[in-house]
C-alpha cells in the first residue's frame, strides 16, 4: 500500500478527519468512476454508484485491513455496488416491462450515438469477464488485487483475462502483435 494513502487512511480512522478521506476520494475518484462507467455504460448511474461507493468505503474504513492495496479494497466496493444497483434494476424490469407492453409507459425512441470502439470490445465480453479486464487495463490493478477485488480466485482471474483476450481476438480478428 503507497505509505501517503497509509497515512491519510490513518488520520480518516483515528481523528475521523474527513479532509484526509477526502484526499483518498480525490485520488480514487477518476478511476472509480470510469471503472462503474464501463460496468453500467451510463454517466449520470456511474456518478451516484461513485458517490454511494464512497459513502460505503466512509463508513467502512475501519474494516480496512491493509493487507491488499487500498485502490483494491475500493474496487471491491464499487463492485460490490454495482451489482447491488444491478439486482435491484433487474427487480422492477419486469415490472416496468409489463407496464410498458399493457401501453402504462410511453415508449419514446433514442437515436443512437456513437459507440467507441472500446465500448464495442467491452459489449462482447460478459459481466464478468468486462469487470475483470476494466480492473487489469483500465484500473491498472494486478491479477491479487483482482482476485480480492472480485472475491475470485487467482487462477480463475487469470483464466478469464486469457480468455476474454482470445474472445476479443477472435471476434474482432485482432493480431496479437506480440507474438507476431
Amino acid at each position: 500500500m503507497d505509505g501517503d494513502d497509509a497515512e491519510l487512511i490513518a488520520a480518516a480512522i483515528l481523528s475521523k478527519d474527513s479532509s484526509a478521506f477526502g484526499e483518498l476520494v480525490r485520488r480514487y475518484q477518476s478511476q472509480v468512476r470510469l471503472f462503474l462507467l464501463r460496468l453500467c455504460r451510463d454517466g449520470s448511474l456511474a456518478d451516484d454508484l461513485a458517490q454511494d461507493c464512497f459513502v460505503t468505503a466512509w463508513q467502512k474504513l475501519s474494516s480496512f485491513r491493509g493487507t491488499g492495496s487500498f485502490g483494491g479494497w475500493l474496487m471491491r466496493i464499487a463492485w460490490t455496488t454495482f451489482l447491488q444497483q444491478k439486482r435491484k434494476h433487474d427487480r422492477y424490469r419486469e415490472v416496468i416491462e409489463q407496464a410498458a407492453s399493457e401501453g402504462v409507459l410511453a415508449t419514446t425512441v433514442q437515436p443512437d450515438g456513437e459507440i467507441s470502439d472500446l465500448d464495442r470490445l467491452l459489449a462482447a465480453l460478459n459481466g464478468q469477464e468486462r469487470a475483470v479486464m476494466i480492473l487489469a487495463y483500465g484500473c491498472g490493478l494486478s491479477h491479487r488485487e483482482i482476485s480480492i477485488a472480485a472475491e475470485l480466485p487467482l487462477g480463475t482471474v487469470k483464466s478469464i483475462i486469457f480468455r476474454g483476450k482470445q474472445k476479443l481476438r477472435q471476434d474482432f480478428d485482432i493480431e496479437d502483435h506480440q507474438y507476431g
